[in-house]
């Protein structure tokens, strides 16, 4: 990174903490140090879809503007004098989540977030800023909503599939208290997953800047194991596979993959069309035109989304979706993540045979 660059990235966020925040206090050793740290993090990633999808229309739209533009954040935030909890107009494009986006005094005040659901979580301190955007754009409920009195095995038009959107870490992590997943009526699930009070917030293990997960807390604790996928403390088998040797991590893959393989039977014996699962690519779920399991490149485009949706099929590959979108839920609530998968499962084995015998529900 040039010292150009750096200088102006600098001098930019000075300028914006001029007014969101008069006083802040900061080592000037470290700043060029987590500047470039920062720059080579998702945050500071110039050229993310999440901060240049919108450069063709010049603004970023006010639904997306929270967190996909540092003016946005500042905005919801009410750090420029507007009213705090909501974003009253479009934000810059180009326009990373940066320094000012979390060192102004509105961040640091900041203490409540609400979720999708309608929940509002008190008392989450330093983890407040990194839940407004790491929750997801939908929650459970809204599955509720969308297929509320229709036969659970009958295809409707009226149904599409509902995207939990990207980075649900915090909506997973309170489990049940946001309904971040499909919870299936009649069942339990985990709440939120309260670590060792020194792990217990977003940056307890990333950090701040890099956004890196720092291990060395992790493996103090957890000894023998080198990598934190390795870690697990419940040992019963969970995915059937007969090994309880690997980390918690693998039970939740396993469920994962007999998960996806199961919506591609139910897809293909009762909602009567093939379906495939592409990832990176909206709406995710299509139509497997030549039933070959896989979803090619020419079947993953958007005239040729899977659109033989049944309420069953629906809350199901939700779920699935909410389980690829958190990649880190061995760590951040196993728990919720492994009854979710189980429990779609088991819905999907009314209808067809899945065999769920060998599989075990948190």
């Amino acid at each position: 990174m040039p010292l150009s660059r750096i200088s102006s990235i600098l001098t930019a966020f000075a300028v914006l903490v001029s007014f969101a925040m008069p006083a802040v206090a900061y080592d000037p050793s470290n700043l060029a140090r987590v500047t470039e740290e920062w720059l080579a993090a998702p945050h500071g990633d110039y050229k993310s879809p999440s901060f240049t999808y919108w450069n063709e229309e010049g603004e970023v739209p006010v639904a997306c503007a929270a967190c996909h533009s540092q003016t946005g954040f500042i905005d919801f935030l009410g750090a420029d004098g507007s009213t705090p909890g909501e974003v009253n107009h479009p934000a810059a494009i180009n326009a990373p989540i940066g320094c000012a986006s979390c060192h102004t005094s509105a961040a640091h005040a900041l203490d409540s977030v609400p979720f999708p659901s309608g929940v509002v979580v008190d008392g989450l301190g330093a983890s407040a800023t990194c839940s407004v955007c790491h929750q997801g754009r939908q929650s459970g409920d809204n599955v509720m909503s969308a297929t509320e009195g229709m036969d659970a095995d009958t295809v409707s038009s009226d149904l599409a599939f509902l995207n939990v959107h990207y980075g649900v870490a915090a909506a997973v992590m309170h489990g049940s208290e946001v309904r971040g997943g499909f919870q299936y009526p009649g069942k339990t699930y985990a709440g939120r997953f309260a670590h060792v009070p020194s792990a217990n917030t977003c940056v307890a293990c990333h950090d701040a800047h890099s956004t890196e997960v720092e291990i060395d807390g992790c493996v103090a604790c957890h000894r023998g194991v080198e990598d934190i996928r390795d870690i697990r403390t419940r040992h019963l088998d969970f995915d059937g596979d007969g090994q309880i040797s690997g980390g918690i991590h693998t039970e939740i893959v396993g469920l994962q993959e007999q998960l996806y393989a199961a919506l591609q039977t139910y897809a293909a014996e009762v909602a009567d069309a093939p379906i495939g699962y592409a990832t990176g690519t909206f709406p995710y779920f299509f139509n497997d035109t030549n039933a070959d399991g896989q979803i090619s490149p020419d079947e993953a485009a958007f005239p040729n989304r899977y659109q033989n949706w049944t309420p069953r099929l629906l809350k199901a590959a939700y779920n699935y979706q909410v389980s690829k979108k958190d990649a880190g839920a061995y760590v951040h609530n196993p728990a919720y993540m492994l009854q979710l998968l189980y429990d779609s499962l088991e819905s999907l084995s009314e209808q067809v045979d899945l065999g769920m015998s060998d599989l075990r529900r948190p």
